[in-house]
């Protein structure tokens, strides 16, 4: 689905102006030089909604591309599928004085398909500008014109495109020839930048002049959360035929619901019969959920399929049982087909995936908003959650691809606005327990226990589908600080009932212990070592955030060699703050010769202001300090 409902992506750019530009590098100002890979000399997109049914773009885009860096700002692309038809694409590079370098026809880019391998069949394509710069800087001057029948998803706009990206001056411009055509504009992060806006009666345009760059920094917001940018949709449309006329999220859900997934639920009788077989004599709707869920994993793969009505409507399920397959849209559409013939409801969700969590905004019912579907099924004034591309995943566990974040609901009656579950600090937890011997020799032998839930049991139940090699290349990986490391053995236990991974690992490793004379130095944190600091800045100038808290607890009995005694360990830490907290305790038996290490380490998700990050890294600091402290041995 993100390939169709996101492809005019390409057009944060745009066309001529009156004023003619000077394509010297040395006309940049300054300040916009500072900080920055590229600067966008003009960005200038003209939309015009003739009617319902015709809807022109037209774009001007002028970058200075100032390093290598930044050759990845040029941006010289333009998509087009059957509904939208490129009338003229062309481009020309400059030298740093201005001067002519090479000039690209529409016959002189290269013409792709728009999506990976993954992708069975689309008829989305991208004409993109393959320039390799003899030097730096360059300028590259890209136009483009297209034209389309569908006026339901309009451009929205950046005025700046990227961190370390300055802009000289952008401008967009939207107008339309009938009124019910006048869209709605929502502007966000616009506050202390020249941004101006110009309106009339058919006709409104947003300038802004002379950006800086925004400097990239560790553990800052996504930029699209913080970046100046406005988003634009009509509220009277036209969408592959189908006429809409929506002013909020039920208006939109009726849409969907009533053009895109009403009377394409039918499946085969035996697919019929088999589930029906299934379910028999469970009488609990959660029970039948589980059922169906397991049936579309074990019969069906996931294929992205970006075609149909605008790439937004589902194959029908009929298809989908015949063929075997289906992208996001196929999938959730079919099990809840199939749901439905057991007697269990569940409802169509569009939702913002990937790893930043982005929400829909209430107040602006928008199609291009999602680029995901996934199924809510109702058990009173809950839901349970399921992504049905999923082969691996329990029911009602969507891991960080999905969770925390509002969603478009869409019901027979209209849509609405819902939260994803959300999976936040102690919930995601990782539990390590481990019996550790320790020879004279320096050597190390583990029995280790790792149980994890929430995002943590998300980054570890995969590996009980890897093979044996990768699983030890895993391991290795992930103890890096044990030299010497070998895997003896591993057993894995997925509990999908209760969303809990369970991993036992015997492991070996020589040398583990550093010998100085008759002194022994080791680290008593052998398996969850936390070495990371966040970069120190200078003055920094964004916020910055914890995305997604977790908990760390180890516990490890470790035995030391025969013939040893502590001289010296770090001591007991318990540090308590907004962020988080870290607890460090070592309890000696001197009867067994045994040292028990308990560690504990709790980040907290919040998004602080950029005085707080000093703390913050202090904090880090701090658990990196005691994290990979030594412990001092000494021969008896």
């Amino acid at each position: 689905m993100r390939h169709l409902i996101l492809f005019l992506l390409p057009l944060y750019s745009s066309i001529l102006t009156a004023q003619d530009l000077n394509f010297a590098v040395s006309a940049i100002p300054e300040k916009l030089v500072k900080n920055a890979n590229a600067v966008v000399r003009l960005n200038h997109l003209d939309v015009e909604l003739h009617s319902l049914t015709e809807m022109e773009i037209s774009m001007r885009r002028v970058v200075t591309v100032l390093n290598k860096l930044g050759d990845t700002h040029v941006n010289g692309q333009v998509g087009y599928n059957n509904s939208i038809k490129i009338k003229d694409v062309q481009a020309i590079v400059y030298d740093k004085n201005g001067s002519e370098i090479k000039k690209f026809k529409e016959r002189d880019f290269n013409d792709i398909s728009a999506v990976d391998g993954g992708t069975l069949y689309s008829d989305s394509r991208v004409k993109y500008l393959k320039y390799t710069p003899i030097d730096y800087p360059y300028t590259v001057e890209f136009t483009y014109n297209l034209s389309t029948k569908n006026t339901a998803i309009t451009p929205s706009w950046y005025f700046l495109e990227g961190f370390m990206v300055s802009t000289e001056k952008s401008v967009y411009n939207i107008s339309w020839k009938i009124p019910e055509m006048k869209p709605q504009i929502l502007t966000l992060h616009l506050d202390g930048y020249s941004i101006n806006t110009i309106e009339n009666e058919n006709r409104t345009t947003f300038i802004g002049s002379e950006i800086p760059s925004m400097k990239s920094e560790a553990h800052a917001p996504a930029f699209s959360k913080i970046a100046p940018k406005i988003m634009v949709r009509p509220t009277t449309f036209n969408y592959e035929g189908f006429l809409g006329k929506v002013e909020n999220w039920k208006d939109l859900g009726l849409w969907m619901y009533s053009n895109m997934l009403e009377n394409r639920n039918e499946v085969s009788d035996k697919t019929k019969d088999d589930v029906l077989a299934l379910t028999e004599g469970i009488t609990d709707p959660m029970a039948k959920a589980k059922k169906i869920y397991q049936y579309v994993q074990d019969n069906m793969r996931y294929i992205s399929v970006q075609v149909g009505i605008g790439g937004i409507q589902p194959i029908s399920a009929i298809e989908v049982d015949k063929v075997k397959y289906g992208d996001c849209k196929g999938l959730s559409n079919f099990t809840k087909a199939l749901l439905a013939l057991v007697g269990v409801e569940a409802y169509y969700v569009h939702v913002e995936a990937g790893n930043t969590k982005i929400d829909f905004f209430e107040d602006f019912a928008d199609l291009s908003q999602g680029n995901h579907v996934i199924l809510a099924i109702p058990e009173g004034e809950n839901y349970h959650w399921i992504d049905c591309t999923s082969k691996t995943h329990p029911f009602g566990f969507l891991g960080d691809f999905t969770d925390d974040r509002t969603v478009m609901v869409i019901k027979p009656n209209g849509g609405e606005l819902r939260r994803t579950p959300s999976y936040l600090n102690e919930f995601n937890r990782q539990n390590i327990t481990a019996s550790i011997s320790i020879s004279a020799d320096l050597s190390l032998k583990a029995q280790v226990k790792i149980k994890t839930k929430g995002t943590q049991y998300d980054s570890h139940f995969f590996l009980v589908n890897e093979n044996k090699d990768d699983v030890i290349k895993y391991y290795k990986k992930f103890w890096s600080n044990v030299n010497n490391l070998q895997i003896i053995g591993f057993q894995f236990q997925n509990n999908k009932e209760d969303v809990e991974f369970v991993e036992d690992i015997d492991l070996e490793a020589s040398n583990y212990a550093v010998k100085s004379g008759n002194r022994l130095f080791l680290s008593p944190n052998v398996l969850n070592r936390n070495a990371y600091i966040p970069k120190r800045y200078r003055n920094r100038s964004l916020p910055f955030e914890i995305s997604r808290g977790y908990l760390d607890e180890d516990k490890y009995v470790i035995v030391l060699p025969a013939g040893y005694a502590i001289e010296a360990i770090p001591r007991a830490v318990s540090i308590e703050n907004e962020f988080g907290t870290y607890h460090l305790k070592f309890d000696l038996d001197n009867k067994s010769n045994t040292l028990t290490y308990s560690r504990s380490l709790l980040l907290k998700t919040n998004l602080f202001p950029k005085d707080k990050y000093e703390d913050y890294r202090n904090f880090r600091k701090e658990v990196a300090k005691y994290d990979n402290a030594q412990m001092v041995l000494k021969q008896l």
